[in-house]
């Protein structure tokens, strides 16, 4: 029998749940003149996503990430926590998986982050958002390029009007964006390059909205040519005076990771 926490347990039905709706999900993340994105719902057997549901730790337990860009928490260190989400989190890191995710996406060379820089679990409650942003473009050893984001969202019942959801500034922030509800059950998968700017709505709702995260690293940059930059973010198209201020913070903060990159201290990121 299956050890039901095993990461091969879930990565199984990862895959068959993938290889059911390749084609479906090959032709939503092609879709033109969007950033790129499919989504899949009903992706574990539901009783196996409200034990990793019930396997968050409380948010005391979590690292607070609060200021004018972002309000959530966040466990890298996997290892503090119940096993189930170490073995959820690396479930999406199978080759198999990973292999068939490059065939859904067309992305070549695509490798897991096993040290889950940025990724990992991340909890949202009432009053937490995410502001418009870019991922950062590198791994935490700026060698390769971070091309895929996997959102796996596993809070029961929890409705679109909650907010807590992901949007996707598809034209920038001069045209409104294109929101995916964060449902019950359902992996988004996101490419992220210099033109992929998205953001988590504000939550309204006294309850958590719980997140297991990856990201897919490769050589080659997600678009046709190279670039760099840091985790970018922006006021919403009504925060005229905070996008000022994090457009200065974003352009401080490359110009200083570009003059002391092998001297800054990347603290996101799991210490086996």
């Amino acid at each position: 029998m299956i050890d039901p926490i095993s990461r091969n347990y879930y990565a199984e039905q990862i895959l068959n749940k993938l290889a059911q709706f390749k084609f479906d999900l090959q032709q939503e993340f092609a879709t033109d003149n969007r950033i790129n994105t499919c989504y899949l719902d009903d992706l574990l057997n539901v009783d196996d996503v409200i034990k990793i549901y019930n396997a968050f730790p409380d948010k005391k337990y979590l690292l607070q990430l609060k200021d004018l860009r972002e309000y959530k928490y966040v466990g890298i260190q996997l290892n503090k926590f119940n096993p189930i989400l170490e073995e959820i989190v690396y479930a999406f890191q199978d080759a198999r998986v990973v292999q068939l995710i490059a065939e859904i996406t067309g992305f070549e060379q695509l490798m897991p982050d096993e040290y889950l820089y940025a990724g990992g679990v991340s909890l949202m409650e009432h009053g937490c958002f995410l502001n418009p942003h870019l991922d950062n473009s590198h791994d935490k050893d700026m060698i390769n390029y971070r091309v895929l984001n996997l959102l796996y969202y596993v809070t029961p019942s929890w409705l679109e009007t909650y907010g807590g959801n992901l949007e996707l500034w598809d034209q920038d922030l001069k045209h409104p964006c294109r929101t995916i509800h964060s449902k019950f059950n359902r992996l988004v998968i996101m490419v992220t390059n210099k033109t992929s700017l998205h953001s988590v709505s504000p939550i309204n709702h006294h309850g958590q909205r719980c997140c297991v995260s990856n990201y897919y690293f490769s050589p080659k940059p997600a678009d046709k040519q190279n670039y760099y930059h840091v985790t970018s973010f922006r006021g919403r198209p009504e925060q005229k005076l905070r996008d000022i201020v994090l457009r200065g913070d974003a352009r401080l903060r490359k110009l200083v990771r570009k003059i002391f990159k092998n001297r800054i201290k990347k603290p996101h990121f799991y210490r086996k």
